[in-house]
Parts: structure tokens; C-alpha cells; sequence
């Protein structure tokens, strides 16, 4: 599999200010990463491929702006920044719009999304993490691309419109929200029913909304040796007792760790561009969410070590 050789010249030149880019390239050991994608070779029969490692660097770049595949190819070749960050030196070609939609699908075609998400994330959390306490869990309903996606489902709430698109999963450690797990699954899937795929090992308290109420979630939590701590919508109560104090007691410290959570997703919609899946297909909305909560784990991590 031939590959182009990429950063033959300097990368730096004098008077290059350095970017926020810069320190985000140096939080991880990157080599672990390129063993990963060593198998992933996407080009045209017969030339050669750009460097995956290069590429993927790119679609953090394209998730952190909220850039599309023209205008990712644009900015990296103009911007010294980005460059840097992908391993091209200042004059040298960059890929165009088709070579990060090949790259995108030999991802795919390998399976390698999951193992990188977990790899980058294990040596970030390994950087920003100390004695984990808890796990804060919760699922958020993203618009597909068409309503033609066939693998995606509509998702219905009597307080809001309803939405054909897919659920995502997401499970974040309780002090530092660094998000540890991720699944996707049609909009109509029950969150209580698929709270499992969110949970990571050892979860400690696990914090969710009402909706996760029931045995099924919390047997999923207590076999990984979690305790679950679940906001509910009614309480029984004694005679004396306030129903409305002893709900709101009970609710209270459970909604104070698990709002978290609205925060991650809030990035990833307001600053990532994941309000709308860009392609169709469940296996493309797991890619899409993959490389969105790595890049949220870099730029999460990066904040928590420059924050002491």
C-alpha cells in the first residue's frame, strides 16, 4: 500500500505564532493511534494514499470548526495552523474533498471507530482523571440526515416535536465529564432500556433523569458493580410526611451531578455541529459521534490540566 510522505520540509518557520492546536497535538502519545490505523489505505486504484494518521488528525479539525468536507480541504491548505496539526509542512499539497470521503469509509470498512475512540480516550482520561466517584448517563435525540434514512427512527415526547433521527448514548465521568462510553441506536429506542450501553466498568454512583427509572437499568448498573441513583417523578410517603419536600430531597442531589451532562451536550451541538447527522446509515452516525466526543475529550482534557 503505497503512502505519501508528508512534513519533509519544516513545519515551523520563523515569525509562526504558536496555536491553541499545538498543545492539543501534544496531549497524547500519537504512535498508539497510527498503529491503529496502519491498516487503512484509502486512494484512487494505483496512487498512493495521504498518511491516515494525517487524515484522521483532519476530521478532528473538521468536527472542533464545524467543517465540511470543502471547506476542511480549503482550510487546511490555507491555514498554518491546521497544517501543522495534520503534519504538512507550509508548501506542500493537501487532500482534497474526495480524499476524506474515502478515508471516511475505510474507516468504516474497518470497523475502527470504537477502538479509537477508546485508545485516545484512555490516555486522556489517564492525564485528567483521579479516583473516579461516579458516572453520569443520558441520551440525546439527533436529527438524521433525511428523513429517507431508513435506519433511523422517529422519536416522539409530548412535550416536543417529534424527530426522525438517531440516539445517542453517552456516559461521562460524574466529576470531570470526560465522556468514557458512547452508542448510538434509532431515535425510538427507550433510554432506560439502552442506559447499558452508555455504562463504563467500575461506574461507581451512576446519575441519570427519570427516564432510566426501573429494574432494568438499575440491575445493568449494580452487574458492573455500580449503585444507581435515579431521579424520579413520585415518591410514597407517610401520612406527616411533605410529598413535595421528600421528592424534591431525593431529586435534588441527583440532578445537581447529572446536569452535567446537558453541558457536553450542548458543545456538541452549539460548537461541533452535531444538531443534524451528516450522512445516512447507522454505522455512519456511530463515526459521527465518535470523532465528535474525541474531539470533546481533547479540548475537555486540555481545559481540566490548564485549570490545575
Amino acid at each position: 500500500m503505497p503512502r505519501r510522505r508528508i512534513g519533509q520540509e519544516e513545519l515551523f518557520a520563523a515569525g509562526d505564532r504558536e496555536s491553541p492546536l499545538d498543545d492539543l497535538l501534544a496531549l497524547i502519545d500519537w504512535s498508539e493511534v497510527a498503529v491503529r490505523l496502519d491498516v487503512v489505505h484509502a486512494a484512487p486504484k494505483g496512487e498512493a494514499s495521504w498518511p491516515p494518521l494525517a487524515m484522521f488528525r483532519a476530521l478532528l479539525l473538521a468536527v472542533w470548526y464545524d467543517l465540511s468536507d470543502v471547506k476542511l480541504a480549503e482550510a487546511l491548505d490555507d491555514r498554518a495552523s491546521f497544517r501543522r496539526f495534520c503534519g504538512f509542512s507550509r508548501t506542500e499539497a493537501t487532500p482534497e474533498r474526495t480524499a476524506f470521503v474515502r478515508f471516511r469509509k475505510a474507516l468504516l470498512a474497518y470497523g475502527l471507530e470504537t477502538a479509537l475512540f477508546e485508545a485516545i480516550t484512555a490516555q486522556l482520561k489517564a492525564k485528567a482523571m483521579r479516583v473516579k466517584t461516579g458516572t453520569i448517563v443520558d441520551a440525546s435525540v439527533i436529527a438524521s440526515a433525511s428523513e429517507g434514512d431508513g435506519e433511523a427512527a422517529w422519536s416522539g415526547h409530548r412535550a416536543r416535536k417529534a424527530v426522525h433521527g438517531y440516539k445517542v448514548h453517552v456516559g461521562a465521568d460524574a466529576d470531570t465529564a470526560i465522556v468514557e462510553r458512547i452508542a448510538v441506536t434509532p431515535g425510538n429506542r427507550h433510554d432506560g432500556r439502552c442506559g447499558e450501553l452508555a455504562l463504563p466498568e467500575a461506574p461507581g454512583e451512576v446519575y441519570a433523569d427519570s427516564g432510566y427509572r426501573g429494574e432494568v437499568f438499575a440491575a445493568a448498573v449494580r452487574a458492573k458493580g455500580g449503585t444507581p441513583r435515579v431521579a424520579v417523578t413520585a415518591v410514597w410517603c407517610l401520612p406527616h410526611e411533605d410529598p413535595g419536600e421528600k421528592l424534591a430531597a431525593w431529586n435534588r442531589p441527583i440532578q445537581r451531578v447529572r446536569g452535567r451532562i446537558e453541558k457536553i451536550f450542548g458543545t456538541w451541538k452549539r460548537s461541533y455541529g452535531f444538531r443534524r447527522m451528516r450522512w445516512r446509515g447507522l454505522a455512519k452516525a456511530a463515526l459521527q459521534l465518535s470523532l465528535t466526543a474525541i474531539a470533546y475529550n481533547f479540548r475537555r482534557t486540555a481545559n481540566i490540566l490548564a485549570a490545575g
